[in-house]
């Protein structure tokens, strides 16, 4: 008898934390593992913001996903564009560009989010996310070219709008990727003799009242302060009303001259999810505490795309979308996957959140582990442990921790690698979102495998 194909879909945080319990319980006999994902790496996203500032190189925060000794996993090179539950099947779009019906037995959702956007005139066309290694890789290229420029420039107007940098975005990301680049760009002025410090200028621009509000009142006001001892403007319950490739228009009626937008204004599940035709809320779809999903047999949603009830909170709290519950998530699943494989009975997700850190660079930081509030050194010593521990295999942890000492030691060379140099690298050029289909091109490319059931 053909072994059950297990199909895991995403290899972020839930995903790759699925497949690891996979291949560790069961044998090569019980289960054939299937991982569709672009890239043979899980991305270490929290990190991303020290890749932007330099802190950090692109590798070490692309975990391999092959070296695990116990990898037997067959990757599928591509994305999920289309799922059809009724012929057991997901729609696959391998790099190659070549488009194929993937069967499955049981099916583990886990394909994470996209940059969320609204209908801002010029946002999609204009500004940067920071979602993606490329996008990363891309804006710390982009800032230093905004110096370069700058300093060869006799023209005071464009030298204005090339100093001046807005992140959207009052969380974790746009806190933190704000509070490194403005690191870089002030130890990179340096080396830049004909400009004044003083017209470099970075703005942090967020619609919520609080900056960081998961922090608590007192850690929030800490961060706040070490943002503006830094220069950084920090502008609460303001927003982009229009973006442009020179200016940059506020909603309340601000005009910027600026040419680096970086847009980190929350997530939004992975479109994915809506070709699945059941339930979602607010985009996440909507799963069972065991992370099956109502209506689709065999199928198990998790992360940042599925909303998994928080039963450690109650009165029907959802999972937030970060790492500790998506790595969590991931055991859970796989280990409801085995208990279905063997006619065991399906487990409920239950986590109390651990808390949360916050690394703004240098020693500054600010964290809340276990609900105690921590800033500086003592905070930071936490937030890099926590993340050094969080990263997955030794290799990684050595290039982290190597990354870190030397750039405390050596500081940065501010070189350009010329990544999509001649690209504007804008949410539209790395947000895929136009790839997915429709339920009748679904079953177009399904037909085949619906005739044989």
């Amino acid at each position: 008898m053909a072994r059950p194909t297990i199909l895991v879909v995403g290899a972020g945080f839930a995903g790759v934390e699925c497949v690891r319990r996979l291949e560790r319980e069961l044998s090569p006999g019980e289960a054939e593992i299937l991982l569709v994902t672009p890239f043979s790496y899980q991305l270490y996203l929290p990190l991303l913001p020290q890749v932007a500032a330099g802190v950090l190189t692109p590798q070490s925060v692309a975990l391999s996903l092959r070296r695990s000794t116990r990898h037997r996993t067959r990757i599928v090179p591509g994305g999920a564009i289309g799922i059809d539950t009724a012929a057991k099947a997901v729609v696959v779009r391998k790099i190659t560009g070549e488009t194929v019906a993937q069967r499955y037995d049981h099916l583990v959702l886990a394909p994470g989010s996209i940059t969320r956007t609204f209908d801002i005139p010029g946002l999609v066309e204009h500004a940067r996310g920071m979602k993606t290694l490329a996008e990363a890789a891309y804006i710390r290229d982009h800032v230093i070219a905004q110096l370069d420029i700058a300093d060869a420039s006799h023209d005071e107007a464009e030298r204005a709008s090339r100093l001046q940098f807005v992140v959207v975005g009052g969380g974790y990301a746009g806190t933190e990727t704000a509070a490194c680049l403005q690191r870089l760009t002030t130890a990179a002025v340096k080396r830049y003799p004909r400009l004044d410090p003083r017209q470099i200028k970075w703005h942090l621009i967020d619609i919520a009242p609080k900056l960081m509000p998961e922090l608590g009142d007192r850690l929030g006001a800490v961060a706040l302060d070490i943002l503006h001892r830094r220069g950084i403007e920090v502008s609460l319950g303001v927003s982009v009303a229009k973006a442009g490739p020179e200016t940059v228009t506020f909603t309340d009626g601000r005009e910027l001259p600026c040419r680096t937008l970086i847009w980190t204004a929350g997530v939004a599940a992975s479109p994915l999810m809506a070709t699945l035709g059941t339930e979602t809320v607010k985009g996440r779809l909507l799963v069972r505490p065991d992370m099956t999903v109502p209506g689709a047999d065999g199928v198990f949603a998790l992360g940042d795309a599925a909303a998994v009830p928080d039963l450690a909170k109650g009165d029907g709290a959802v999972c937030p979308p970060t790492a500790q519950h998506a790595m969590r998530q991931g055991r859970k699943a796989a280990a409801n996957v085995i208990a279905s494989l063997r006619g065991a009975p399906l487990e409920p997700y239950v986590h109390k959140d651990l808390g949360l850190v916050v690394d703004l660079g240098g020693k500054d930081a600010v964290s809340k582990p276990l609900g105690i509030e921590l800033r500086g050194l003592p905070a930071q010593v936490v937030a890099r442990g926590y993340h050094w521990g969080a990263v997955r295999t030794g290799v990684a942890k050595t290039r982290v921790l190597t990354n870190w000492l030397l750039n405390a030691v050596a500081g940065d060379d501010f070189v350009r690698t010329g990544f999509l140099a001649r690209k504007p690298g804008t949410l539209r050029d790395f947000e895929y979102t136009d790839a997915y289909l429709s339920d009748d091109q679904v079953r177009e490319h399904t037909a085949a495998l619906r005739a044989g059931i």
